[in-house]
C-alpha cells in the first residue's frame, strides 16, 4: 500500500488548559526541531506550526531561518533538511488552506488526543481510508491537548497511545514520533 501524502500540524491555538478550558500555548523549539526531524525520518511533505501570536510565530520563524539559511544549516546540514519541512500558520483554517493551495488536492483531517473519544478509530483503520487523491494531517494539540472546537472539525480522530501503566501524558514530540511509526511501518 502505498501512503498518501502525509503532513503534521501542531496547533498552540486553541488548546486546553488542565482545568479544560481553552487557552494559547507557547512555542517550544524543541518541538519543533524533533518533530521535523521525526517528519524527515518517516517521509512527511511538510509540518505546520500554528499560532496566531506574532511573537512566538516570530521566534518559530528565527529558528528556522538560522537552521536553514544561517550558519546552523551550514554546522549541520541533515538539521537543515527537517527544518525545511517547517512552514508557520496563523491559525487551522490557514493551514488547510495552505495545504489546498501547495498540493492542489483536498485535505483529509486526522485529530490526536491522548483522550478516547466515543467515534476514534485505529491506525490500521485510517490507512483503509485513506486517499490517494488528498492529502492527510495530523493535527497535535500543545498544553493539555486540541480544543473541542478543532477535535470535532476533523474528519477522523485516531485512538489515544496508550501504554501497560495507565499513565497518558506524552510529550507532544514523543506522540508524533509513535503516531508515525505507526503509520508508516504498521506497528
Amino acid at each position: 500500500m502505498q501512503l498518501p501524502d502525509l503532513y503534521v500540524a501542531l496547533i498552540h491555538f486553541p488548546v486546553m488548559n488542565k482545568k479544560g478550558q481553552p487557552i494559547g500555548s507557547a512555542l517550544t523549539t524543541i518541538d519543533m526541531h524533533d518533530i521535523a526531524r521525526a517528519s524527515m525520518t518517516f517521509g512527511v511533505k511538510g509540518f505546520f506550526v500554528v499560532t496566531p501570536y506574532e511573537d512566538q510565530a516570530d521566534l518559530a520563524n528565527q529558528v528556522i531561518e538560522h537552521w536553514t539559511k544561517g550558519v546552523g544549516g551550514r554546522l549541520n546540514p541533515s538539521r537543515k533538511k527537517a527544518l525545511e519541512l517547517i512552514q508557520v500558520s496563523k491559525n487551522f483554517d490557514d493551514t488547510i488552506k495552505l495545504m489546498k493551495e501547495q498540493t492542489g488536492k483536498p485535505v483529509v483531517t486526522i485529530a490526536t488526543s491522548a483522550k478516547q473519544f466515543p467515534d476514534s478509530i485505529s491506525v490500521r483503520k485510517l490507512k483503509n481510508n485513506f486517499d490517494d487523491r488528498a492529502s492527510h494531517v495530523l493535527v497535535f494539540g500543545t498544553a493539555w491537548g486540541l480544543a473541542e472546537d478543532i477535535m470535532n472539525n476533523c474528519d477522523f480522530i485516531l485512538e489515544p497511545i496508550s501504554g501497560s501503566t495507565g499513565y497518558n501524558h506524552l510529550s507532544v514530540r514523543s506522540a508524533v514520533s509513535i503516531y508515525l511509526d505507526r503509520i508508516i511501518n504498521g506497528r
